[in-house]
Parts: C-alpha cells; sequence; structure tokens
C-alpha cells in the first residue's frame, strides 16, 4: 500500500486537511465517526483531532447511551442530531448522567463544517449513510476491555461485565471495523493513521507514520 505526500510527524494535522476538503454527509456537515473497543482511546484522540480542527464540535455517544439503553439509542440520535443536521440546524440532545441516570438540560451542538461522533457504535450500519469518514480505534477488544476497566477502578467491575457482553453482540451483529476508511493506532508517542478496511486508493486515502519521534510503534 503507498504512502501519501503528508508533513512529516503530523498525521493529525494531515487528516484533519483532508476531512476539511471532503464533500458535506449530512446537510452541510462532514459527520465523521470514531469508533472502536471501549478502552481503545477514542475519546483522547477525538479530542486531539477536534483541536487539528479548529476546535470542531464532539459529541460523545456516552451523551446519548443509558444504563437501560447501552446500544439502543439509535432513533435519540437520528432524531435529535443527524436529522436536524441535515436541514442545516443545529443538534438538540440531553446529556446522559451515568452518575445520577438522569438526562440533563438540553444541549445544541452547530452544524459545523465537521462534527465529530465518537464512541462504541459510531459507525454502526444505521449511521453510516451520513458519515464522510469512518475511523476505528485499533487496539484488541481484550487490551482495550482491560484499560478501561483499570481507568474505572473496582466500583465499575459489574458495569463493566455487563458492557462487555453487551459490546461483543453489538459488534458481533453489527461491525464497525470492515467499514472503516482508516485505523488508526496509538504510539508510545502520537499515532499512526492507516487505510481501512473500507479504504481505497485515492488522494484522501492514506498510510501515515506515527506523529512522534521516527521510531516504529
Amino acid at each position: 500500500m503507498p504512502t501519501s505526500h503528508l508533513t512529516p510527524g503530523k498525521p493529525i494535522h494531515d487528516l484533519a486537511s483532508r476531512l476539511r476538503r471532503l464533500p458535506p454527509s449530512c446537510g452541510p456537515v462532514r459527520l465523521v465517526g470514531v469508533d472502536g473497543h471501549a478502552g481503545s482511546g477514542k475519546t483522547t484522540f477525538a479530542g486531539r483531532l477536534a483541536t487539528a480542527l479548529g476546535g470542531a464540535p464532539v459529541l460523545h455517544l456516552d451523551d446519548i447511551a443509558t444504563h437501560e439503553e447501552l446500544f439502543g439509542w439509535t432513533e435519540r440520535l437520528l432524531s435529535g442530531v443527524i436529522e436536524p443536521f441535515g436541514r442545516g440546524e443545529p443538534a438538540r440532545y440531553a446529556p446522559y448522567d451515568w452518575t445520577t441516570r438522569e438526562f440533563g438540560p438540553v444541549c445544541e451542538l452547530p452544524a459545523a463544517p465537521v462534527v465529530l461522533l465518537e464512541g462504541v457504535g459510531a459507525g454502526r450500519r444505521a449511521l453510516r449513510p451520513w458519515l464522510a469518514r469512518l475511523l476505528w480505534m485499533e487496539l484488541p477488544h481484550e487490551q482495550a476491555w482491560a484499560r478501561g476497566r483499570r481507568r474505572d477502578g473496582e466500583a465499575q467491575s459489574e458495569f463493566w461485565d455487563g458492557w462487555v457482553r453487551a459490546e461483543r453482540r453489538h459488534f458481533a451483529e453489527d461491525p464497525t471495523r470492515p467499514f472503516a476508511d482508516h485505523v488508526v493506532r496509538q504510539c508510545p508517542e502520537g499515532y499512526e493513521v492507516l487505510r481501512g478496511p473500507a479504504g481505497t486508493a485515492g488522494p484522501d486515502q492514506f498510510i501515515t507514520h506515527r506523529d512522534g519521534p521516527s521510531a516504529a510503534c
């Protein structure tokens, strides 16, 4: 697979530049999905990509899901986010509070040129028609889940047991990785962005090296 003409050491910025040049996919918005196993580093990567995009809005699917609907939130996302964006209007949704188990005050998300949709299930089949690009965080599920458990501590062990079962079912029924345009790997310093299973050779499909020093991941 050929390498692209990218700025050495800045794959996130190069990715951001390419995303800006894509045609809109949902009204005026270029909606970019960032999917991967829980604990794979999606939130951190999406934050850095949003910064490289000049402060692009990020919608975290943790704000859409609930304890009772870990993956049953599609209609809520379509009605509150996808449909308004399609009309060129701001999205409106009430973020879920995982501590109080209640929805909070309604928030608005602007129909910006690029909006990142981050979370497990961001690349599900019901959403793919509205995505300009789909990114997959490349970390094996056992490593990702172990990292997530360490992050959340023993108090959340019961939740994680249920989450793992639900995530296994979700990806068995509705896999994301085979449809990813790009695969993102976290390295000791920075990231590596690779062409994904759904990617084809072309001006917007590329392979980069990591965005830290030149040593291998």
